[in-house]
Order: structure tokens, then C-alpha cells, then sequence
């Protein structure tokens, strides 16, 4: 698996988790700050699609993961 898609994954996890975290009626709801966190991963990848900067890929090229399916 590549870091684009690890990376993917991983903020899709993030999104979904808080939003049933943060949203009143979900069966998960624990508190409406959660939703806080929501906002914070969809400026991180907004960010990350102008700059090409993304502290989660840095994290995976020190791990060891492969950037292309090469």
C-alpha cells in the first residue's frame, strides 16, 4: 500500500470517527467539540493539496513505506 492511500485511509477514519463522535444523533455522540477535529483534518488536507506538505506522510517515509506502486 502506498503513503497516498494510507493517507486517504487514515483522514477518512479521522472524519467519520469525529463526525459520529461530534454529531447529536449518532449512536456514538460524546460531545460537540469533537466536531473541532472534524474542521482540523479538512484544513489539514486542504493545506496539504496546495503546499504538498503532510505531517502524516512524513511520518510514513521515516516508517519505511513506499511512495509509488514501483
Amino acid at each position: 500500500m502506498t503513503i497516498e492511500r494510507i493517507v486517504r485511509i487514515v483522514a477518512g477514519c479521522f472524519i467519520l470517527l469525529s463526525l459520529g463522535l461530534g454529531v447529536a444523533g449518532s449512536p456514538l455522540f460524546h460531545n460537540s467539540n469533537w466536531l473541532w477535529f472534524t474542521a482540523f483534518v479538512g484544513a489539514n488536507l486542504l493545506q496539504s493539496g496546495f503546499t504538498q506538505f503532510c505531517p502524516l506522510e512524513l511520518i510514513l517515509k521515516k516508517l519505511g513505506v513506499k511512495k509509488t506502486c514501483h
